[in-house]
């Protein structure tokens, strides 16, 4: 169904608000800028911005949604007889390889990194939403496997397969704050992840194989 002019109306002014909030909060930290002072640099209301941004943080990582899935939806597309950790480790390297901006690599990302790390609000919410991407990925792995609500498996695999994700992440920043390029990163982060395929166990390599009996 094609985009409504209300519908497009809304979604251009978030974008604007987001980008005004981001601007101000790279320029002089986000725990300096307040929601009123967004509003007034976006010529909108308060109460405009907590109806697109229910918390100040929101402003600033407005695009966790997509992250929050991520690992749900690499699990789901996984190929023929690829397993769980095998379609996370390609889609990685995929995105790695690539260097692509999904996944921080790009210019500017140094400057999204250093605002979230000087703020203690900004360092929780990021945490918040790996705990959410770890549960996320728990009731997929449920859900592709059949597995009972009381099976731990699904749950330690699931921290085996968040890992892989969250080490490349912080990698990435990490490294981005250090002054690497984007593509020396790339380079960096395909050899971690070889190192860490390498770590992990048949039985992890081998879980929620598609196609399997």
């Amino acid at each position: 169904m094609a985009e409504g002019l209300r519908e497009r109306k809304k979604r251009q002014t978030r974008q604007y608000i987001s980008d005004v909030a981001t601007d101000l909060f790279i320029e002089r930290g986000f725990d300096a800028v307040t929601v009123a002072e967004v509003a007034e640099a976006a010529n909108v209301s308060v109460n405009t911005v907590y109806n697109y941004f229910p918390a100040k943080e929101d402003l600033f990582l407005d695009r966790s949604k997509g992250v929050v899935d991520r690992l749900s939806r690499w699990v789901r597309g996984r190929r023929d007889g690829e397993s769980a950790a095998e379609a996370v480790l390609r889609e990685l390297r995929e995105e790695v390889e690539a260097v692509s901006p999904r996944v921080g690599l790009m210019e500017g990302y140094a400057k999204f990194m250093r605002v979230v790390q000087d703020s203690p609000a900004l360092r929780s919410r990021m945490w918040a939403i790996g705990q959410e991407v770890l549960l996320d990925l728990e009731r997929t792995l449920r859900e592709e496997t059949g597995a009972a609500e009381d099976d731990p498996v699904p749950a330690l695999m699931a921290g085996q397969i968040n890992w892989l994700h969250s080490t490349v992440m912080t990698g990435i920043g990490q490294r981005m704050l250090a002054g690497g390029t984007p593509a020396a990163v790339s380079r960096e982060m395909l050899v971690l992840l070889d190192e860490m395929e390498g770590l992990l166990s048949g039985k992890v390599l081998t879980y929620a194989v598609r196609g399997a009996e």
